[in-house]
């Protein structure tokens, strides 16, 4: 199995551990292919500078892709290190946006849907008394809109608040009365040639699956689906790499012989053996 996580994370996000180089070593002690680091952008704090809770976006994603340059020269032959960034809710501040996407010449960019406009990111939300089927219908809705933006490769983590409801109210939201808005959502990826993640992540929380899992990915496939990349998005070294193999067997499981990898935001296709 040739294996490649396209979802870092490296200290240059406020909330992850290790450097690049020591995410790029963990990658290369686990035989990995390819490595993305892509820290995290919420395009909507960028405004705020250091004020920020989450920390400066203008000195952090500097930052990482200098970072990320140097680690790919001197592990050059060993590990592909691609320049990479977590784009969150790009639609909610064009300007800032534009600014994220100004920091570096990316090979690769994740989108991905944190928390909705005026509402907290799903991480810090209560779920007592919540009306969970209509927040996600919220959400699926301001994820078509992130999908339909142009300057991203992969939609990042589908099933995200899953994460977060399954832990605060031990049951899994049945995803089934969203089918149509989860379509739309593929829908617009595959007319816009834009990629589908498989964050392995869930597989270590609660939920004990992909988000999303492998009946969306097998749906994804189904209306037509040409590219998935498999994340595990670490926030540590020793996260790299866990469960990208179990990630793979989910794409191959669905339908898919290949996985993508994006270099200069061009997909390259991985064979799944």
């Amino acid at each position: 199995m040739i294996l490649c996580d396209m979802h870092t994370h490296s200290n240059n996000s406020f909330d992850a551990k290790n450097s690049v180089d020591e995410m790029c070593r963990a990658a290369i002690d686990r035989g990995l292919y390819a490595l993305a680091v892509t820290d995290h952008c919420e395009a909507p704090f960028i405004r705020f500078g250091a004020d920020c809770e989450f920390g400066s976006f203008d000195e952090q994603i500097p930052k990482s892709f200098a970072d990320t340059t140097a680690a790919r020269e001197k592990y050059a032959g060993k590990l592909k290190v691609l320049r990479g960034m977590e784009l969150g809710e790009p639609m909610h501040d064009p300007e800032q946006t534009a600014r994220a996407l100004s920091y570096g010449d990316f090979d690769f960019i994740l989108a991905s849907v944190h928390g909705m406009r005026n509402m907290l990111d799903f991480y810090y939300m209560n779920y007592t008394g919540i009306d969970v089927d209509r927040l996600l219908a919220q959400y699926f809705d301001e994820l078509a809109e992130t999908a339909a933006f142009a300057h991203f490769d992969s939609l990042s983590h589908l099933t995200y608040p899953l994460r977060y409801i399954v832990e605060g109210t031990g049951k899994t939201p049945d995803l089934e009365k969203h089918s149509e808005a989860i379509d739309t959502i593929f829908k617009i990826l595959i007319k816009n040639q834009k990629a589908l993640e498989i964050n392995v992540s869930g597989l270590f929380k609660e939920m004990k699956t992909t988000l999303p899992d492998e009946t969306l990915v097998r749906r994804f496939k189904e209306l037509g689906g040409q590219y998935i990349t498999i994340g595990t998005d670490a926030h540590s070294a020793g996260m790299v790499g866990k469960g990208i193999e179990e990630g793979i067997r989910v794409a191959k499981r669905a339908g898919f012989f290949q996985y993508t990898i994006y270099e200069k935001h061009k997909p390259v296709l991985i064979d799944i053996q």
